[in-house]
């Protein structure tokens, strides 16, 4: 199998940047690198997308521990130590297609490792079947960060659409992550943009542009094949959370401008979700202005 799909393949064929594409693809392999190895274990941070088995629908979830709790245990495996009971059901169960992405906003440096699922004493692994960092493009630099250990995670709340407080959260958010899935696995990815960059379109709908990129259309080469999609929100501060599930369609406009249109079908709000708080941001220079 080439790096890349059939989707990912049509929708760079639609932006003309196929040539690119097939040069950047090069750095998409299965092998975790030492310089990969060590960013992996200084991160506090991991974020996971999968589809849940028993549903179908997919989720971004955040995952927090103390430096090390990411490893690499091999050259094409990872492992990730953490409270299985309080994993979804997608995370528990062996041979889930996952994609995962580690952010680094002290570095602004990202790393994604794609592949399967495999449960061990102390939580999980991941076999590796894709293995690439990204650009720092749109990643706003947070300089550090501190671990509250007295912070309660408030009990998640179910819904099928947004409310005021979701929909103020969600414009104030300058960054969100978005799983994704296609027929031979998963990915995890970063959206980052100044605040408003992602619009409200309805209490069950939200949009958002779509920036110019490392041209592999990963994410949107998924959502041609398979309109499921999972967002995850968070506050660097508070720790909250906002996870969405529903579809994804992307829009072609005349001049070359894409946009995504996600419709909700349900949502996980979590106050104090995750027991970090991290500095102010100094937004990414890339960041496009926002229109008024």
């Amino acid at each position: 199998m080439g790096a890349y799909h059939a989707g990912s393949l049509a929708v760079q064929d639609l932006v003309g940047v196929r040539d690119r594409a097939a040069h950047v693809g090069r750095s998409l392999g299965q092998d975790i690198k030492p310089v990969a190895a060590a960013f992996l274990e200084t991160q506090p941070l991991l974020v996971v997308g999968a589809a849940d088995p028993g549903t179908g629908r997919v989720w971004a979830s955040a995952l927090t521990g103390a430096p090390g709790f990411v490893r690499a245990t091999g050259p094409r495996q990872v492992s990730v130590l953490t409270d299985t009971g309080r994993l979804a059901t997608a995370l528990t169960t062996p041979g889930t297609s996952v994609g995962t992405i580690a952010l680094d906003p002290r570095t602004r440096r990202r790393m994604r490792v794609n592949g399967r699922l495999r449960q061990t004493p102390r939580g999980f692994a991941v076999e590796a079947d894709q293995v690439f960092s990204n650009c720092p493009k749109y990643i706003q630099r947070r300089e550090s960060y501190e671990t509250l250990a007295g912070r309660t995670p408030a009990t998640p709340r179910r819904l099928t659409e947004l409310t005021a407080e979701q929909a103020e959260f969600i414009r104030a958010a300058d960054t969100f992550f978005l799983a994704t899935v296609h027929p031979g696995g998963a990915d995890a990815s970063h959206r980052g943009g100044n605040p408003g960059f992602v619009q409200v379109a309805s209490p069950r709908e939200l949009t958002w542009p779509d920036y110019p990129g490392n041209a592999m259309f990963l994410s949107l080469g998924n959502l041609r094949s398979d309109p499921r999609a999972g967002l995850l929100f968070l506050d660097w501060t508070t720790g909250t959370t906002l996870q969405l599930t529903g579809e994804a369609h992307t829009e072609f406009a005349a001049g070359g401008d894409r946009s995504v249109r996600f419709t909700l079908t349900e949502a996980l709000w979590t106050p104090a979700a995750l027991p970090l708080r991290w500095s102010a941001p100094a937004y990414s220079p890339a960041n496009p202005d926002i229109p008024r």
